[in-house]
Protein backbone atom coordinates (compact mmCIF):
# COMPACT_ATOMS: atom_id res chain seq x y z
CA UNK A 1 0.00 0.00 0.00
CA UNK A 2 1.25 3.34 -1.00
CA UNK A 3 2.66 5.60 1.98
CA UNK A 4 2.96 9.30 1.25
CA UNK A 5 6.40 9.46 3.77
CA UNK A 6 6.65 13.20 3.69
CA UNK A 7 3.03 13.61 4.87
CA UNK A 8 3.48 11.11 7.17
CA UNK A 9 6.28 12.97 8.69
CA UNK A 10 5.49 16.53 8.84
CA UNK A 11 1.93 15.31 10.37
CA UNK A 12 3.52 12.45 12.84
CA UNK A 13 2.79 12.29 16.74
CA UNK A 14 5.60 12.73 18.38
CA UNK A 15 6.22 15.62 20.40
CA UNK A 16 3.91 14.66 23.35
CA UNK A 17 6.64 12.39 24.47
CA UNK A 18 9.75 13.21 22.65
CA UNK A 19 11.48 16.95 22.17
CA UNK A 20 13.57 18.26 19.06
CA UNK A 21 17.19 17.04 20.12
CA UNK A 22 19.98 20.01 19.74
CA UNK A 23 21.86 19.56 16.98
CA UNK A 24 25.24 20.32 17.88
CA UNK A 25 28.84 21.07 16.74
CA UNK A 26 31.98 18.49 17.87
CA UNK A 27 34.62 20.70 18.26
CA UNK A 28 37.35 17.82 18.34
CA UNK A 29 36.58 15.70 15.85
CA UNK A 30 35.90 18.77 13.59
CA UNK A 31 39.24 20.10 13.84
CA UNK A 32 40.85 16.56 13.59
CA UNK A 33 38.72 15.52 10.52
CA UNK A 34 39.29 19.27 8.73
CA UNK A 35 35.38 18.91 8.29
CA UNK A 36 32.36 19.88 10.38
CA UNK A 37 30.62 17.44 12.34
CA UNK A 38 27.58 18.01 14.02
CA UNK A 39 25.99 15.09 16.05
CA UNK A 40 22.22 14.87 16.09
CA UNK A 41 22.05 14.43 19.86
CA UNK A 42 18.98 11.93 20.33
CA UNK A 43 20.87 10.30 22.96
CA UNK A 44 19.39 13.39 24.92
CA UNK A 45 15.51 12.21 24.55
CA UNK A 46 13.84 11.58 27.75
CA UNK A 47 14.47 7.34 27.36
CA UNK A 48 18.08 8.35 26.22
CA UNK A 49 17.42 7.03 22.48
CA UNK A 50 15.24 8.10 19.47
CA UNK A 51 12.95 4.79 19.70
CA UNK A 52 10.27 6.93 21.66
CA UNK A 53 9.50 8.62 18.46
CA UNK A 54 8.19 5.89 16.48
CA UNK A 55 6.41 3.74 19.27
CA UNK A 56 4.43 6.50 20.63
CA UNK A 57 3.51 7.44 16.66
CA UNK A 58 2.67 4.19 16.17
CA UNK A 59 0.79 3.46 19.35
CA UNK A 60 -1.20 6.79 19.25
CA UNK A 61 -2.45 5.71 16.07
CA UNK A 62 -4.10 2.48 16.92
CA UNK A 63 -7.80 2.20 17.34
CA UNK A 64 -8.90 3.22 20.84
CA UNK A 65 -10.55 0.06 21.22
CA UNK A 66 -7.52 -2.00 19.94
CA UNK A 67 -4.96 0.40 21.90
CA UNK A 68 -7.21 -0.34 25.04
CA UNK A 69 -6.35 -4.19 25.05
CA UNK A 70 -2.44 -3.41 25.08
CA UNK A 71 0.37 -3.79 23.85
CA UNK A 72 3.46 -6.08 23.02
CA UNK A 73 6.76 -5.67 21.64
CA UNK A 74 9.92 -7.94 21.52
CA UNK A 75 13.41 -5.75 21.71
CA UNK A 76 17.37 -5.28 22.50
CA UNK A 77 16.24 -2.33 24.84
CA UNK A 78 15.70 0.92 23.37
CA UNK A 79 12.16 0.17 21.52
CA UNK A 80 11.21 -1.43 24.43
CA UNK A 81 11.73 1.78 26.88
CA UNK A 82 10.04 3.45 23.96
CA UNK A 83 6.70 1.34 23.71
CA UNK A 84 7.51 1.14 28.19
CA UNK A 85 7.17 5.25 28.18
CA UNK A 86 4.42 5.01 25.16
CA UNK A 87 2.29 3.03 27.08
CA UNK A 88 2.46 4.73 30.27
CA UNK A 89 1.60 8.39 28.76
CA UNK A 90 -1.33 7.02 27.02
CA UNK A 91 -2.52 4.68 30.13
CA UNK A 92 -2.62 1.11 28.53
CA UNK A 93 -0.98 -1.78 29.23
CA UNK A 94 2.51 -3.08 27.92
CA UNK A 95 4.03 -6.33 28.02
CA UNK A 96 8.00 -6.48 26.18
CA UNK A 97 10.01 -9.26 25.68
CA UNK A 98 13.47 -8.78 26.05
CA UNK A 99 16.55 -11.59 25.17
CA UNK A 100 18.34 -12.90 28.32
CA UNK A 101 21.55 -11.23 26.98
CA UNK A 102 20.28 -7.65 27.04
CA UNK A 103 22.31 -4.99 29.12
CA UNK A 104 20.41 -4.70 33.04
CA UNK A 105 20.48 -1.10 32.77
CA UNK A 106 18.06 -1.10 30.08
CA UNK A 107 16.14 -4.17 31.55
CA UNK A 108 15.41 -1.71 34.69
CA UNK A 109 14.59 1.23 32.37
CA UNK A 110 11.88 -1.03 30.98
CA UNK A 111 10.49 -1.84 34.77
CA UNK A 112 10.89 1.72 35.62
CA UNK A 113 8.45 3.10 33.25
CA UNK A 114 5.73 0.33 34.42
CA UNK A 115 6.07 -2.11 31.87
CA UNK A 116 5.79 -6.14 32.32
CA UNK A 117 9.09 -7.36 31.05
CA UNK A 118 9.44 -11.34 30.33
CA UNK A 119 12.93 -12.34 29.15
CA UNK A 120 13.09 -15.04 26.90
CA UNK A 121 16.41 -16.10 24.02
CA UNK A 122 19.82 -15.35 23.89
CA UNK A 123 18.88 -13.09 20.39
CA UNK A 124 16.36 -10.66 18.97
CA UNK A 125 14.94 -13.30 16.79
CA UNK A 126 13.90 -15.36 19.64
CA UNK A 127 12.43 -12.93 21.80
CA UNK A 128 10.49 -12.33 18.80
CA UNK A 129 9.12 -15.32 17.71
CA UNK A 130 8.04 -15.46 21.62
CA UNK A 131 6.26 -12.05 21.72
CA UNK A 132 4.34 -12.68 18.12
CA UNK A 133 3.04 -15.79 20.44
CA UNK A 134 1.99 -13.90 23.38
CA UNK A 135 0.16 -11.16 20.86
CA UNK A 136 -1.98 -13.73 19.38
CA UNK A 137 -2.69 -15.68 23.04
CA UNK A 138 -3.44 -12.25 25.29
CA UNK A 139 -4.87 -10.13 22.28
CA UNK A 140 -2.08 -7.95 22.14
CA UNK A 141 -1.37 -5.50 19.84
CA UNK A 142 2.24 -5.91 18.42
CA UNK A 143 4.65 -2.65 17.62
CA UNK A 144 7.51 -3.22 15.38
CA UNK A 145 10.53 -2.23 16.08
CA UNK A 146 11.19 -1.03 12.63
CA UNK A 147 8.69 -2.47 10.03
CA UNK A 148 6.04 -0.34 10.08
CA UNK A 149 4.89 2.92 8.20
CA UNK A 150 3.65 4.70 11.20
CA UNK A 151 7.36 3.73 13.21
CA UNK A 152 9.19 4.92 10.14
CA UNK A 153 7.70 8.17 10.05
CA UNK A 154 7.96 8.79 13.64
CA UNK A 155 11.77 8.04 13.06
CA UNK A 156 11.73 10.56 10.32
CA UNK A 157 11.23 13.52 11.63
CA UNK A 158 14.88 13.60 13.21
CA UNK A 159 15.34 14.11 9.43
CA UNK A 160 13.23 16.98 9.33
CA UNK A 161 14.61 18.82 12.28
CA UNK A 162 17.93 18.53 10.95
CA UNK A 163 16.89 19.89 7.95
CA UNK A 164 15.42 22.97 10.06
CA UNK A 165 18.07 23.49 12.33
CA UNK A 166 20.96 23.05 9.94
CA UNK A 167 19.85 25.34 6.15
CA UNK A 168 23.26 25.06 5.09
CA UNK A 169 24.78 22.75 2.42
CA UNK A 170 25.64 19.16 3.80
CA UNK A 171 27.58 16.85 2.36
CA UNK A 172 26.01 13.59 4.02
CA UNK A 173 24.35 12.40 7.08
CA UNK A 174 25.41 8.94 8.63
CA UNK A 175 22.96 6.76 10.66
CA UNK A 176 23.51 3.71 12.08
CA UNK A 177 21.69 0.51 10.57
CA UNK A 178 19.68 -1.92 12.75
CA UNK A 179 16.22 -3.22 11.28
CA UNK A 180 16.28 0.19 8.94
CA UNK A 181 13.49 2.24 10.28
CA UNK A 182 15.51 5.28 11.59
CA UNK A 183 17.59 4.86 8.26
CA UNK A 184 14.42 4.46 6.33
CA UNK A 185 12.30 7.57 8.20
CA UNK A 186 15.23 10.02 7.68
CA UNK A 187 15.98 9.38 3.90
CA UNK A 188 12.45 9.25 2.91
CA UNK A 189 11.63 12.66 3.94
CA UNK A 190 15.65 14.01 3.20
CA UNK A 191 15.72 13.06 -0.58
CA UNK A 192 12.26 14.33 -1.04
CA UNK A 193 13.64 17.76 0.05
CA UNK A 194 16.92 17.89 -0.33
CA UNK A 195 18.38 15.14 -2.78
CA UNK A 196 21.76 16.31 -2.71
CA UNK A 197 22.77 14.99 0.59
CA UNK A 198 24.29 12.03 1.16
CA UNK A 199 22.41 9.02 3.35
CA UNK A 200 25.08 6.78 4.70
CA UNK A 201 24.25 3.98 7.04
CA UNK A 202 26.82 2.26 9.27
CA UNK A 203 26.73 -1.04 9.97
CA UNK A 204 29.01 -3.57 11.85
CA UNK A 205 31.23 -5.96 10.59
CA UNK A 206 29.53 -8.78 12.12
CA UNK A 207 25.83 -7.48 11.85
CA UNK A 208 25.72 -6.11 8.59
CA UNK A 209 22.31 -7.50 7.70
CA UNK A 210 21.62 -4.32 5.26
CA UNK A 211 24.72 -4.21 3.40
CA UNK A 212 24.51 -7.56 2.67
CA UNK A 213 20.63 -7.08 1.12
CA UNK A 214 21.37 -4.39 -0.56
CA UNK A 215 24.55 -5.79 -2.72
CA UNK A 216 21.90 -9.14 -3.16
CA UNK A 217 18.52 -7.08 -4.54
CA UNK A 218 17.04 -9.12 -2.12
CA UNK A 219 16.35 -9.17 2.19
CA UNK A 220 19.35 -11.40 3.49
CA UNK A 221 19.18 -13.33 6.62
CA UNK A 222 22.41 -13.38 8.88
CA UNK A 223 22.85 -16.62 10.47
CA UNK A 224 24.12 -15.09 13.26
CA UNK A 225 24.98 -11.33 14.33
CA UNK A 226 27.10 -9.74 16.96
CA UNK A 227 26.15 -8.37 20.03
CA UNK A 228 28.58 -5.91 21.14
CA UNK A 229 26.16 -2.87 19.37
CA UNK A 230 23.20 -5.01 20.67
CA UNK A 231 20.89 -1.54 19.57
CA UNK A 232 21.15 -2.98 15.94
CA UNK A 233 22.13 -7.06 16.44
CA UNK A 234 19.24 -7.69 13.78
CA UNK A 235 19.35 -10.36 11.47
CA UNK A 236 17.20 -9.47 8.32
CA UNK A 237 16.17 -6.12 8.15
CA UNK A 238 12.32 -4.98 7.64
CA UNK A 239 10.24 -5.44 4.27
CA UNK A 240 9.57 -1.85 3.80
CA UNK A 241 12.88 -0.61 5.29
CA UNK A 242 14.49 -2.68 2.51
CA UNK A 243 12.18 -1.37 0.01
CA UNK A 244 12.91 2.76 1.34
CA UNK A 245 16.83 1.90 1.60
CA UNK A 246 16.94 0.67 -2.34
CA UNK A 247 15.75 3.79 -2.86
CA UNK A 248 16.90 6.82 -0.84
CA UNK A 249 20.03 5.00 1.13
CA UNK A 250 23.14 6.59 -1.27
CA UNK A 251 26.00 3.22 0.98
CA UNK A 252 26.39 1.45 3.66
CA UNK A 253 30.03 1.60 5.71
CA UNK A 254 31.43 -1.38 7.69
CA UNK A 255 32.73 -0.75 11.03
CA UNK A 256 34.74 -2.92 13.29
CA UNK A 257 34.56 -3.01 17.26
CA UNK A 258 37.30 -1.43 17.95
CA UNK A 259 36.19 1.75 15.34
CA UNK A 260 32.80 1.70 17.05
CA UNK A 261 34.97 1.92 21.07
CA UNK A 262 37.21 5.10 19.52
CA UNK A 263 33.98 6.46 18.08
CA UNK A 264 32.34 6.43 21.63
CA UNK A 265 35.55 8.00 23.36
CA UNK A 266 35.58 10.64 20.68
CA UNK A 267 32.27 11.71 22.20
CA UNK A 268 33.00 11.73 25.41
CA UNK A 269 35.83 13.96 24.84
CA UNK A 270 33.27 16.02 23.08
CA UNK A 271 30.00 16.17 25.15
CA UNK A 272 31.17 14.22 28.39
CA UNK A 273 28.51 11.81 26.97
CA UNK A 274 28.32 7.84 26.86
CA UNK A 275 26.94 6.95 23.87
CA UNK A 276 26.26 2.83 23.94
CA UNK A 277 27.68 0.84 20.67
CA UNK A 278 25.09 1.40 18.46
CA UNK A 279 24.73 5.09 19.59
CA UNK A 280 28.41 6.01 18.10
CA UNK A 281 28.28 3.66 15.01
CA UNK A 282 27.04 7.06 12.83
CA UNK A 283 30.10 8.76 14.03
CA UNK A 284 32.11 5.78 13.49
CA UNK A 285 31.19 5.69 9.91
CA UNK A 286 31.69 9.39 9.55
CA UNK A 287 35.24 8.79 10.42
CA UNK A 288 35.64 5.66 8.16
CA UNK A 289 34.08 8.05 5.23
CA UNK A 290 36.71 11.06 5.43
CA UNK A 291 39.12 8.20 5.59
CA UNK A 292 38.52 7.49 2.44
CA UNK A 293 36.83 9.89 -0.03
CA UNK A 294 40.20 12.57 2.03
CA UNK A 295 36.97 15.19 1.80
CA UNK A 296 37.81 18.72 3.64
CA UNK A 297 36.13 21.74 4.63
CA UNK A 298 32.37 19.61 4.21
CA UNK A 299 29.83 19.60 6.57
CA UNK A 300 28.88 15.97 7.78
CA UNK A 301 25.39 15.08 10.54
CA UNK A 302 25.95 12.24 12.32
CA UNK A 303 23.03 11.24 14.48
CA UNK A 304 24.04 9.76 17.55
CA UNK A 305 20.96 7.79 18.81
CA UNK A 306 21.37 6.16 21.68
CA UNK A 307 23.44 6.52 25.21
CA UNK A 308 21.93 3.28 27.30
CA UNK A 309 25.21 1.94 27.89
CA UNK A 310 25.66 -0.85 29.96
CA UNK A 311 29.00 0.41 33.13
CA UNK A 312 30.68 -3.26 32.67
CA UNK A 313 31.26 -2.33 29.20
CA UNK A 314 33.18 0.80 29.84
CA UNK A 315 36.48 -1.42 30.96
CA UNK A 316 36.45 -2.98 27.09
CA UNK A 317 35.86 0.22 25.68
CA UNK A 318 39.13 1.90 27.42
CA UNK A 319 41.08 -0.77 26.42
CA UNK A 320 39.86 -1.34 22.64
CA UNK A 321 40.01 2.22 22.07
CA UNK A 322 42.82 2.91 21.67
CA UNK A 323 43.23 0.21 18.61
CA UNK A 324 40.46 1.78 16.62
CA UNK A 325 42.02 5.24 16.68
CA UNK A 326 45.26 3.59 16.05
CA UNK A 327 47.04 4.93 19.18
CA UNK A 328 48.32 1.65 19.84
CA UNK A 329 50.41 -1.11 18.61
CA UNK A 330 51.22 -4.73 20.21
CA UNK A 331 54.15 -6.35 18.87
CA UNK A 332 55.45 -10.15 19.74
CA UNK A 333 59.38 -9.22 19.18
CA UNK A 334 62.39 -11.85 19.13
CA UNK A 335 65.23 -11.23 20.85
CA UNK A 336 68.74 -12.73 21.53
CA UNK A 337 68.90 -14.39 25.28
CA UNK A 338 71.85 -13.17 25.72
CA UNK A 339 73.35 -10.39 27.55
CA UNK A 340 73.35 -6.88 26.68
CA UNK A 341 70.53 -7.69 24.43
CA UNK A 342 67.58 -6.52 26.27
CA UNK A 343 69.81 -3.37 26.58
CA UNK A 344 69.88 -3.02 22.39
CA UNK A 345 65.74 -4.00 22.46
CA UNK A 346 65.19 -1.24 24.61
CA UNK A 347 67.53 1.49 22.75
CA UNK A 348 65.34 0.57 19.43
CA UNK A 349 62.23 1.63 21.15
CA UNK A 350 63.61 5.42 21.84
CA UNK A 351 60.85 7.34 22.68
CA UNK A 352 57.95 5.56 21.90
CA UNK A 353 55.90 5.60 25.66
CA UNK A 354 55.20 1.74 26.97
CA UNK A 355 52.10 0.44 27.36
CA UNK A 356 52.70 -3.20 28.13
CA UNK A 357 55.89 -5.18 28.49
CA UNK A 358 55.61 -8.84 29.07
CA UNK A 359 58.88 -11.21 29.37
CA UNK A 360 59.54 -14.89 30.37
CA UNK A 361 62.28 -16.78 30.22
CA UNK A 362 61.56 -20.02 28.12
CA UNK A 363 64.15 -20.66 26.03
CA UNK A 364 68.12 -21.31 26.17
CA UNK A 365 68.48 -19.43 22.60
CA UNK A 366 65.57 -16.75 22.20
CA UNK A 367 63.42 -14.23 24.25
CA UNK A 368 60.28 -13.95 23.54
CA UNK A 369 58.75 -10.29 24.52
CA UNK A 370 55.43 -9.23 24.46
CA UNK A 371 55.43 -5.03 24.14
CA UNK A 372 53.01 -2.28 23.76
CA UNK A 373 53.63 1.11 22.11
CA UNK A 374 51.39 3.94 21.97
CA UNK A 375 52.09 5.12 18.37
CA UNK A 376 50.35 8.50 16.42
CA UNK A 377 49.16 5.96 13.79
CA UNK A 378 48.94 3.08 11.67
CA UNK A 379 51.57 4.02 9.78
CA UNK A 380 53.95 4.66 12.65
CA UNK A 381 53.16 0.97 13.79
CA UNK A 382 54.26 -0.35 10.24
CA UNK A 383 57.64 1.87 10.96
CA UNK A 384 58.44 0.49 14.35
CA UNK A 385 58.14 -3.17 13.53
CA UNK A 386 60.84 -2.57 10.42
CA UNK A 387 63.15 -0.96 13.11
CA UNK A 388 63.02 -3.97 15.14
CA UNK A 389 63.73 -6.26 12.00
CA UNK A 390 66.77 -3.99 10.86
CA UNK A 391 67.82 -4.18 14.64
CA UNK A 392 67.69 -7.99 14.04
CA UNK A 393 64.97 -8.84 15.76
CA UNK A 394 62.09 -11.07 14.77
CA UNK A 395 58.78 -8.88 15.00
CA UNK A 396 55.10 -10.09 15.02
CA UNK A 397 52.42 -6.72 14.45
CA UNK A 398 49.72 -8.25 16.44
CA UNK A 399 47.72 -4.88 16.95
CA UNK A 400 44.95 -6.89 14.19
CA UNK A 401 45.24 -10.17 15.79
CA UNK A 402 41.70 -10.72 17.54
CA UNK A 403 42.82 -13.68 20.16
CA UNK A 404 45.58 -11.32 21.14
CA UNK A 405 43.44 -8.28 21.79
CA UNK A 406 41.12 -10.50 23.80
CA UNK A 407 43.24 -13.19 25.28
CA UNK A 408 47.36 -13.01 24.96
CA UNK A 409 48.06 -10.02 26.32
CA UNK A 410 46.56 -11.09 29.64
CA UNK A 411 48.68 -14.67 29.99
CA UNK A 412 51.70 -14.51 28.01
CA UNK A 413 54.57 -16.49 29.23
CA UNK A 414 53.18 -20.47 29.37
CA UNK A 415 54.71 -22.82 27.20
CA UNK A 416 54.95 -25.82 29.12
CA UNK A 417 56.38 -29.49 28.27
CA UNK A 418 54.05 -31.10 29.62
CA UNK A 419 50.85 -30.29 26.83
CA UNK A 420 50.95 -32.94 24.64
CA UNK A 421 48.09 -32.93 21.36
CA UNK A 422 47.40 -29.52 22.40
CA UNK A 423 44.65 -27.69 20.76
CA UNK A 424 43.89 -24.34 21.29
CA UNK A 425 40.07 -23.00 20.57
CA UNK A 426 38.30 -19.66 21.27
CA UNK A 427 34.90 -19.99 21.97
CA UNK A 428 31.67 -17.73 22.05
CA UNK A 429 28.59 -18.30 23.76
CA UNK A 430 26.20 -16.01 25.54
CA UNK A 431 27.08 -14.23 28.58
CA UNK A 432 24.44 -15.55 31.38
CA UNK A 433 24.26 -17.00 34.34
CA UNK A 434 26.01 -21.05 34.44
CA UNK A 435 26.79 -20.54 30.82
CA UNK A 436 30.26 -20.90 31.19
CA UNK A 437 29.80 -23.99 33.89
CA UNK A 438 27.88 -25.31 31.28
CA UNK A 439 30.31 -25.48 28.64
CA UNK A 440 33.01 -27.15 30.92
CA UNK A 441 30.50 -29.63 32.02
CA UNK A 442 29.93 -30.37 28.02
CA UNK A 443 33.42 -31.64 27.73
CA UNK A 444 34.45 -35.40 27.63
CA UNK A 445 36.39 -36.13 31.03
CA UNK A 446 39.06 -37.69 28.97
CA UNK A 447 40.50 -34.54 27.34
CA UNK A 448 42.14 -32.60 29.51
CA UNK A 449 42.00 -28.89 29.76
CA UNK A 450 45.76 -27.80 30.07
CA UNK A 451 44.68 -24.24 29.10
CA UNK A 452 41.82 -21.65 30.05
CA UNK A 453 41.53 -18.46 30.16
CA UNK A 454 38.30 -16.51 30.60
CA UNK A 455 37.55 -12.37 31.11
CA UNK A 456 34.09 -10.92 31.67
CA UNK A 457 34.21 -7.81 29.26
CA UNK A 458 30.92 -6.80 30.04
CA UNK A 459 29.80 -7.54 26.58
CA UNK A 460 26.84 -9.60 26.03
CA UNK A 461 29.02 -12.41 24.70
CA UNK A 462 31.63 -14.44 27.16
CA UNK A 463 34.76 -15.24 25.54
CA UNK A 464 37.41 -18.45 26.33
CA UNK A 465 40.39 -19.93 25.20
CA UNK A 466 40.83 -23.23 26.07
CA UNK A 467 43.81 -25.53 25.32
CA UNK A 468 42.79 -29.34 25.28
CA UNK A 469 44.99 -32.32 25.10
CA UNK A 470 43.08 -34.32 22.33
CA UNK A 471 44.98 -37.45 21.01
CA UNK A 472 45.21 -37.93 17.33
CA UNK A 473 43.20 -40.82 17.28
CA UNK A 474 40.49 -38.93 19.19
CA UNK A 475 40.02 -36.19 16.54
CA UNK A 476 36.34 -37.19 15.17
CA UNK A 477 34.88 -36.77 18.55
CA UNK A 478 36.53 -33.73 19.21
CA UNK A 479 34.87 -32.36 16.28
CA UNK A 480 31.70 -34.08 17.13
CA UNK A 481 31.60 -32.27 19.89
CA UNK A 482 32.41 -29.01 18.24
CA UNK A 483 29.58 -29.64 15.67
CA UNK A 484 27.37 -30.09 18.59
CA UNK A 485 28.09 -27.39 21.07
CA UNK A 486 26.17 -24.54 19.38
CA UNK A 487 28.99 -21.80 20.28
CA UNK A 488 30.68 -20.05 17.84
CA UNK A 489 34.19 -21.29 17.82
CA UNK A 490 37.92 -20.52 16.34
CA UNK A 491 40.86 -23.08 15.81
CA UNK A 492 43.72 -21.20 17.23
CA UNK A 493 46.30 -23.87 17.18
CA UNK A 494 48.38 -22.37 14.00
CA UNK A 495 48.12 -19.15 15.62
CA UNK A 496 52.04 -17.79 15.36
CA UNK A 497 51.26 -15.74 18.82
CA UNK A 498 50.00 -18.70 20.45
CA UNK A 499 52.90 -20.49 18.92
CA UNK A 500 55.49 -17.77 20.53
CA UNK A 501 53.99 -17.81 23.56
CA UNK A 502 52.20 -20.88 25.10
CA UNK A 503 52.51 -23.71 22.21
CA UNK A 504 53.42 -26.75 23.97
Amino acid sequence: MYCDYLVQILTARVYDVAHESPLELAPNLTARLGNTLLLKREDMQPVFSFKLRGAYNKMINLPGDVLAKGVITASAGNHAQGVALAAQRLGVRAVIVMPVTTPKVKVNAVHAQGAEVQLYGDTYDEAYAYARQLETNHGLTFIHPFDDPHVIAGQGTIGMEILRQYQQPIHGIFVAIGGGGLISGIAAYVKRLRPEIKIIGVEPVDADAMSQSLRAGKRVRLPQVGLFADGVAVREVGEETFRLCQSYVDEVILVDTDAICAAIKDVFVDTRSILEPSGALAIAGAKAYVEREHIHQQTLVAVACGANMNFDRLRFVAERAEFGEDREAIFAVTIPEEPGSLLRFCECIGKHNLTEFNYRIADQNNAHIFVGLQIQNRQDARVMAEKFEAFGFPTLDLTDDELTKLHLRHMVGGHSSLAHNELLYRFEFPERPGALMEFVTSMSPDWNISLFHYRNHGADYGRIVVGVQVPPNEMHQWQTFLDGLGYRYWNESQNPAYQLFLGG
